[in-house]
């Protein structure tokens, strides 16, 4: 993945979430990820969740990993 890679990922989670309807706490929950690291990929402070973490979240929003990154 690219440095730049972080925030794009951040931003397109937060970005799905919002049009499922869903917030960080019903994410992180179905994802099974803790709320701070889900805040912490939306934000950038992530830049690299682990693959795991990423196909948890990718599960959640209901899409693949590749179209998540």
């Amino acid at each position: 993945m690219e440095n730049n890679q972080g925030n794009k990922l951040g931003k397109k989670i937060k970005k799905l979430r919002n049009d499922l309807g869903l917030s960080q706490d019903e994410l992180a929950r179905q994802a099974d990820v803790s709320y701070t690291t889900l805040t912490k990929i939306e934000t950038g402070v992530i830049k690299k969740p682990s693959v795991y973490v990423v196909a948890k979240i990718a599960k959640a929003l209901n899409i693949s990993i590749e179209e998540l990154i």
